[in-house]
């Protein structure tokens, strides 16, 4: 099964780090990527812009409505993700415990259900 492990970052802790701590996290997070492709459970992986180059969008009775930035009003914003394979919940948390951004952030841990189109009964 399919877990998405979507890493929340504070960026105030993240602008406190010195280059070189940021290097060496950037660089921990891809060798933990390689890690996990060569373990079999990786299935992808990226980093998002910072909340900056965001915008929620809503469509509430049929008027579009677009803000700035993420929807929530936290001090950890959603700044990645990876998509793993893991035996079940318990794997997919124990995977997550080796991210590296773990240590400073929240890595939230959800199942991946696939959608399937649900064809109208005539």
């Amino acid at each position: 099964m399919h877990y998405a492990c979507l890493i929340y970052l504070d960026e105030a802790k993240f602008a406190v780090m010195s280059q070189e701590e940021r290097d060496g996290l950037v660089n921990a997070m891809l060798d933990n990527d390689e890690v996990l492709r060569q373990s079999g459970r990786y299935v992808a992986s990226n980093a998002l812009q910072t909340p900056l180059n965001a915008a929620s969008v809503r469509v509430r009775n049929g008027k579009l409505s677009v803000t700035d930035g993420p929807f929530a009003e936290t001090k950890e914003h959603l700044s990645g993700y990876i998509i793993i394979d893991a035996r079940d919940l318990n794997d997919a948390i124990q995977v997550a415990t080796g991210i590296p951004v773990s240590r400073i952030g929240t890595i939230e841990v959800r199942p991946i259900e696939i959608l399937e189109r649900i064809e109208a009964k005539a």
